[in-house]
């Protein structure tokens, strides 16, 4: 199973990833890559951050955000990116581009990326530092999956 989803979503996110203006090179290698902005990538980020929640006890999962703790500046970069979803949602919707929604996304599994390696989520410094990157990565997660979503493409817990 999930094999197909990643297959399907390779071939339906290349498809939208790439403006409508320019000529599309069917390329399977390219498609099904983990490197790069392909749909198996997305999908790859969806459910590894869905991993570390998966890990995290239920208590630390409900624990208030602390917004007075500094922030890394990777928790910032992708604090930014997620408060440009809606944006970015508006203006896919207004130029019927989806492609721009696939590069927001693609932007977004990189700070999560960046995210991972330089903060500690399950073994952060303190309780509630740790509270509030799983609140990150929760909603990092939520927003990868209704971006697939959106894009007709399923995000997988597991892969």
């Amino acid at each position: 199973m999930i094999k197909a989803t990643a297959g399907i979503g390779a071939v339906k996110y290349a498809d939208l990833s790439t403006s409508r203006a320019k000529n599309y090179v069917f390329d399977i290698a390219q498609m099904v890559s983990l490197q790069g902005n392909t749909g198996v990538y997305m999908q790859y980020a969806h459910a590894r951050v869905r991993t570390i929640l998966g890990k995290a006890p239920e208590e630390v999962l409900e624990q208030p955000i602390d917004t007075t703790l500094p922030l890394h500046p990777a928790e910032r970069a992708l604090i930014l990116l997620l408060d440009g979803f809606d944006a970015t949602i508006r203006e896919v919707a207004q130029e019927l581009e989806p492609h721009r929604l696939c590069g927001y996304l693609f932007a977004l599994a990189k700070a999560l990326t960046d995210f991972y390696g330089a903060c500690p989520v399950l073994k952060a410094e303190t309780p509630a530092r740790r509270a509030n990157r799983l609140a990150l990565c929760r909603l990092t997660a939520e927003t990868l999956a209704l971006g697939l979503d959106l894009l007709g493409l399923q995000a997988p817990d597991r892969m």
